[in-house]
């Protein structure tokens, strides 16, 4: 049904409201970190120092042999001693924040020319006051910025802390610079800034009979922040659901939200080259799911309110948490032990306050959205594409991507009447959501049927119950499970259903890895051949790994420890990423391990994993060599573009920087990485900062990024192919989370059919991988072991669960 006049109308004032409130967002931002003095972190700032800090670090460089070689006085040979252990880079980086937080400040006389270089200095002693700790108690150091880093707010407040502990552990003092040198120091750097950047200058002024010198941007930088804010305001609409259908999706037209204000940075593919044309599948596939209409689940919505005002966390849902400040004690005023305990305590409460802050930013955004949305009976939402043909909702919340929380929000718009196999996938979203998402399909309908005075308990009384459910694996979806099954079940006074039941891919990267090298054992272990119970690939990697493990660490050898491992090595993963993920499992054990037999395990588990799932293992090996070939010979791909004469016709033509291929559903993937030059700043207190010293591409193409990336992109794109080959044959309301899909339990029969007989299309009567060694020019036939029957996949109760 097309939109009413009425309705079009509603939908350009909801997007203008977004236009407005982005503005006042970008604007109200930027304010807050001037008057924070934090303005090197609004948009103007962080644009402008990326530009000015290659310049800084050039003149301080120049600057800094010159001292070295005794040519710049005798004066400069004092600075030279404190910026000695300081690479240049560093200064850069400090020089430029400083300089823009004190220039930009509202606070009275903080451009003041004394106290922005009293400022530099002063930053760049706390820098080399933390670099004097991490050179004499690098442990402890780490042990106290580990329990005491994150509770403090402000640089000053933890260079106290640090120092009062150090201090106490006898550690060796650090001895201060004095204001005179950090002023000294902190004006040779501003004048390197100056002189390379072109962006400040000293300006007189007269205060009564004083002359006062102040540091202000010059004409020339205020046009560059006019421009850099002109460009933010181009792209700070906000993205919210829509209030009507969105506009659809062409090779020649843009589609999502009506405005083109809204729209500006919102393209059919993220981040891709929009001149590529794709099929029409995909085409129809985004445009297939922006057609599906949501509202908000009012029972969430009201437990959300209620836990928000009272400032109860459950899970992602994090409202602020006002703690209040400690009572001033009776003898504050006389006591100095008391005072000083006091303001101990008021420092604590407060840092705690503002963490609370911080963590709940989401929740609050969240719920801002959800005040604009809760009386709306239906709204729409925005999709786009990545490069490899993933869909991902425009809108940052109240979409099927979120949190538990966010997701537990949504229902869909329009409902259907209960079926004779409603209960069983209810149930399965219950038992699910709660956790028991590796048992069987009988095992979950059991639990369900021995738990039901706990979903009735938990739907009828969700506030007084919440020990019943906030412990949940997914605690928001199961409360929207529970009070679904209740009033559709239990009571039955709810004759229609719209919850949002999910069903995942069994680790997809090895689903569609087993496919394309057609392998049988691999294929099995992750549910793509039928079998009684659902299949455990990690378990059985962890059981075949365990006798190569030191002995140990054998008994704690489980599925916990592999999974993360096992899941990303399809995804290219590497072994310095597995032990990461293999020690912090072994940690949630309370198991320390030691580098050398961590080394040990990761081996084994990898070793484990080309025994266990051998296809997938040598089809990742084989693309990464034919991509390295595709590379040295100069040709990456082949791709179809059109012709001036025939716009919609194809020619064939080589691509020489970066890979393309298109995937079954008519996708085209293009993969283009090219070395970047860059060099990483790992300051102490300012954090790492990522600084980009040349031009963000190369002319070389990066080799080894693209043999690390093109399998996990090739995967990515042929699970996203097989969702736009299913969902554009079902005709219900459905959404997607990658690999994921959700409609509601009255079609999740037809859907699963519909994935399965998809997967069977694909990989039962089609070889896509040596189609894909076709259009990469691969010089050896890829490794296709050949023993799978993909049709089986039809008869798999567990290949999407």
């Amino acid at each position: 049904m097309q939109p009413t006049a009425s309705q079009i109308d509603e939908q350009v004032k909801l997007e203008r409201d977004q236009i407005a409130q982005g503005l006042k967002r970008l604007h109200d931002d930027t304010r807050r970190s001037e008057e924070r003095s934090y303005a090197s972190a609004c948009v103007y700032g962080i644009a402008s120092i990326d530009m000015l800090l290659p310049l800084v670090v050039k003149r301080i460089e120049d600057t800094n042999n010159r001292i070295k070689e005794g040519k710049n006085g005798v004066a400069f040979k004092e600075i030279q001693q404190y910026i000695s252990g300081l690479e240049p880079l560093a200064a850069a980086a400090i020089t430029c924040k400083l300089t823009f937080d004190k220039v930009f400040g509202y606070r009275d006389k903080s451009n003041l020319l004394a106290n922005v270089l009293d400022s530099i200095g002063q930053a760049v002693e706390d820098e080399c006051h933390m670099r004097h700790y991490e050179e004499h108690a690098p442990g402890l150091l780490n042990v106290l910025k580990k329990n005491y880093w994150h509770k403090a707010c402000g640089t000053q407040q933890k260079i106290t802390v640090i120092s009062t502990l150090m201090n106490r552990c006898e550690v060796k003092k650090w001895k201060a610079w004095g204001r005179t040198n950090r002023i000294r120091l902190g004006g040779w750097l501003l004048d390197c800034l100056l002189e390379a950047s072109g962006w400040f200058e000293k300006e007189c002024r007269r205060e009564g009979k004083r002359t006062v010198n102040y540091v202000v941007p010059t004409a020339e930088f205020l046009k560059i922040k006019d421009e850099v804010m002109a460009n933010a305001e181009l792209f700070s609409p906000l993205t919210w659901p829509m209030l009507i259908p969105p506009n659809k999706w062409s090779n020649h037209e843009r589609g999502g939200y009506l405005l083109n204000e809204v729209m500006r940075g919102h393209e059919l593919i993220r981040h891709g080259d929009h001149l590529r044309l794709q099929g029409e599948t995909p085409l129809a596939f985004l445009n297939h799911i922006q057609k599906v209409a949501y509202t908000l689940n009012p029972f969430i919505v009201d437990v959300a309110e209620t836990l928000q005002k009272r400032g109860i966390s459950v899970g992602k849902f994090l409202p602020i948490v006002d703690h209040p400040l400690p009572p001033k004690p009776v003898d504050i005023a006389d006591n100095e032990d008391s005072r000083m305990a006091y303001r101990r305590a008021a420092a604590e409460v407060r840092n705690k306050n503002a963490q609370e802050f911080k963590r709940s930013c989401r929740t609050r955004m969240t719920m801002g959205a959800v005040s604009r949305f809760k009386d709306v009976d239906r709204f729409y939402i925005p999709w786009s594409f990545d490069y490899r043909g993933r869909a991902y909702p425009i809108p940052a919340f109240l979409t099927p991507q979120d949190t538990d929380f966010g997701k537990s929000l949504l229902k869909f718009a329009d409902d259907a009447f209960l079926t004779d196999r409603t209960e069983e996938w209810l149930a399965f979203q219950v038992a699910t959501t709660y956790g028991k998402d590796k048992d069987t399909w009988k095992d979950r309908q059991k639990w369900v049927k021995n738990n039901l005075t706990l979903i009735k308990n938990v739907a009828l009384d969700p506030i007084g119950n919440r020990p019943e459910w906030e412990n949940a694996e997914e605690p928001w979806q199961f409360l929207a499970a529970c009070d679904e099954y209740f009033h559709c079940i239990l009571v039955r006074d709810r004759p229609h259903t719209s919850l949002m039941v999910a069903v995942d891919a069994t680790c997809s990267g090895l689903q569609i890895l087993a496919g394309l090298a057609r392998d049988k054992s691999t294929a099995k272990l992750v549910n793509v051949l039928p079998s009684d119970e659902p299949q455990d690939a990690y378990a059985v990697v962890a059981k075949t790994a365990k006798p190569n493990c030191p002995k140990e660490y054998q008994y704690f050898m489980d599925r916990k420890v592999v999974k993360r491992t096992v899941m990303t090595v399809p995804y290219n993963a590497k072994p310095f990423s597995n032990r990461s993920y293999i020690r912090d499992a072994l940690k949630e054990k309370g198991i320390e391990i030691d580098k050398d037999n961590l080394s040990l395990i990761v081996k084994a588990v990898r070793g484990a994993m080309n025994t266990v799932v051998p296809g997938p293992m040598a089809v990742m090996k084989w693309i990464e060599t034919e991509v390295a070939k595709a590379i040295a010979r100069g040709q990456h791909g082949w791709v179809k573009y059109p012709t001036k004469e025939d716009p919609d016709r194809r020619l064939w033509k080589p691509i020489e920087q970066e890979f393309e291929w298109v995937t079954p559903s008519g996708f085209v993937v293009r993969q283009k990485m090219m070395k970047k030059d860059w060099e990483i700043l790992d300051l102490k207190l300012l954090g790492r900062c990522q600084i980009k010293v040349a031009t963000d591409d190369t002319d070389e193409v990066d080799t080894n990024r693209h043999k690390a990336a093109t399998a996990p992109n090739l995967i990515h794109s042929l699970d996203a192919s097989l969702l736009h080959l299913s969902i554009i044959k079902f005709n219900a309301p459905i959404a997607l989370i990658h690999d994921s899909v959700l409609s509601r339990a009255t079609d999740m029969p037809e859907l699963s059919t519909l994935i399965r007989q998809t997967y069977m299309q694909l990989f039962a009567d089609h070889d896509y991988l040596t189609d894909f060694a076709k259009q990469i020019g691969a010089e050896t036939k890829p490794p296709i072991i050949g023993d799978l029957d993909a049709s089986s996949v039809i008869d798999s109760d567990y290949f999407f669960c």
